[in-house]
């Protein structure tokens, strides 16, 4: 009897097989042969039959050459670090696209000589920041505080209080980043209260900056006291504050969370923020102040190595001219509307055998923003098992566990993905 192993087609017979060699024209050769080689393999483990090989190859293949895998964000944590944080708007996604190929991002069409790079996104920077004298955008939020101990601090000191010596995340911390530039770090103050006399004590010659940091991932209550913006400009050494959320103004629905505008208002002369927590744009660091210190930064060697690229300079841009992003459409949500949705998705799931109920939710900023604030939400209620097939899904979906049930939280589900939402659970009911 012929072994049916033996009908396994050749590697170079499925690799010129129209859909297969399309593909590797568009996601390249190497990942199409390695999905061809793992089902040539399965073929010869007996699970699939030899005729089922292209198919099974072709079924393999990923949307795109990365390995990156879209998820629909259903926990609830509107800031998701580990989900990338702020989802780009289609207008900054449509600029990124763009600036894909060649662009004038460094290019005077007008003389055909070298331009300032990024200027269309600088320019956005400072019109949605009028008090800022300069702005400079650099990788992220810690890179721009290095950036500030580099050029103002090194083989100085930083005053800042001990109760603003916090870790950012995974291990990393502030303290340690600055000292890493060459600062010296002089605390003040106590872990709970730090008054502006006990900056003043510490400041002197060898002063390069008053360091003023947003604890963003935690809060201090009770017997507490801390200083303001205002008393430390007074201090006459430079004061940088570190805002790190990347609000830009006020916002009645998080007054606790600081703005730029009011930070410089209050007498920084330098503020650091993130781009892609509220703001809603891309990882970026965004350095604003006033322009003899923020071209101090932009001409320190340091900063060449901490510059952005095309894509972040386009999607910056496109984020702050263009309509309202994603993280501020989740945030202004209407609870009201959110439950109208989770009633109608939960009855749409019944009828196609799910166990669904819509509940009243909690939902989070996330990203080290605004802690302990609580957003009003909706959600789908569904069987804890239902959390892992999710994700494991097409597309993937992230819920939540609460009492043993996944919750899909709808506050951080675009109105527009509550059909894709749908047919994911609908796909794990079958």
């Amino acid at each position: 009897m012929t072994d049916p192993r033996r009908r396994i087609p050749r590697t170079d017979t499925l690799l010129a097989e129209p859909r297969l060699a399309k593909a590797a024209a568009e996601l390249g050769p190497a990942l199409v042969k390695a999905a061809v080689i793992a089902a040539q393999n399965r073929a010869r483990a007996g699970e699939i039959a030899p005729e089922d090989v292209a198919e099974e190859a072709v079924a393999a293949l990923p949307a795109t050459a990365s390995s990156l895998r879209p998820v629909l964000n259903a926990t609830g944590v509107v800031v998701h670090t580990n989900l990338g944080r702020a989802p780009l708007s289609a207008a900054a996604l449509d600029a990124v696209r763009a600036a894909g190929g060649s662009t004038d991002v460094e290019f005077d069409l007008g003389t055909g000589q070298r331009a300032g790079r990024g200027r269309g996104a600088l320019a956005a920077l400072a019109e949605a920041v009028p008090g800022a004298g300069a702005v400079h955008v650099v990788n992220n939020n810690a890179a721009a505080l290095l950036l500030c101990a580099l050029a103002l601090a090194q083989g100085r000191e930083i005053v800042v209080s001990r109760g603003e010596l916090v870790e950012i995340g995974d291990g990393f911390r502030i303290p340690e980043l600055l000292e890493s530039a060459g600062a010296r770090l002089r605390e003040v103050g106590t872990t709970n209260r730090t008054t502006a006399r006990d900056y003043a004590g510490a400041v002197g010659p060898e002063t390069g900056f008053v360091l003023k940091v947003h604890p963003s991932n935690f809060r201090v209550s009770g017997f507490t006291a801390e200083a303001g913006l205002a008393e430390l400009a007074e201090l006459g050494v430079p004061v940088v504050a570190d805002i790190g959320s990347g609000l830009l103004r006020p916002d009645p629905l998080l007054p606790d969370e600081p703005d730029a505008t009011t930070a410089l208002r209050a007498g920084a002369s330098l503020v650091t923020a993130s781009g892609d927590k509220l703001l809603g744009g891309p990882q970026a660091g965004l350095l604003l102040g006033e322009p003899g210190l923020v071209e101090r930064l932009r001409r320190h060697p340091a900063a060449r190595a901490l510059r952005v690229g095309k894509l972040t300079l386009a999607a910056l841009e496109a984020t702050l001219r263009g309509p309202v992003p994603p993280v501020r459409a989740a945030l202004d949500a209407d609870p009201e509307a959110l439950r109208e949705r989770a009633e109608r998705l939960a009855a749409e799931l019944r009828e196609a055998g799910a166990d669904a109920v819509a509940v009243d939710a909690r939902a989070a900023v996330g990203g080290g923003g605004a802690p302990g604030v609580e957003l009003r939400s909706a959600a789908v209620s569904l069987p804890e098992s239902y959390a892992r097939r999710l994700r494991l899904g097409d597309p993937a979906v992230a819920g939540r566990v609460e009492r043993g049930r996944c919750l899909l939280d709808l506050r951080t589900v675009a109105p527009a993905d509550d059909r894709l939402l749908r047919e994911a659970v609908a796909r794990c009911t079958s």
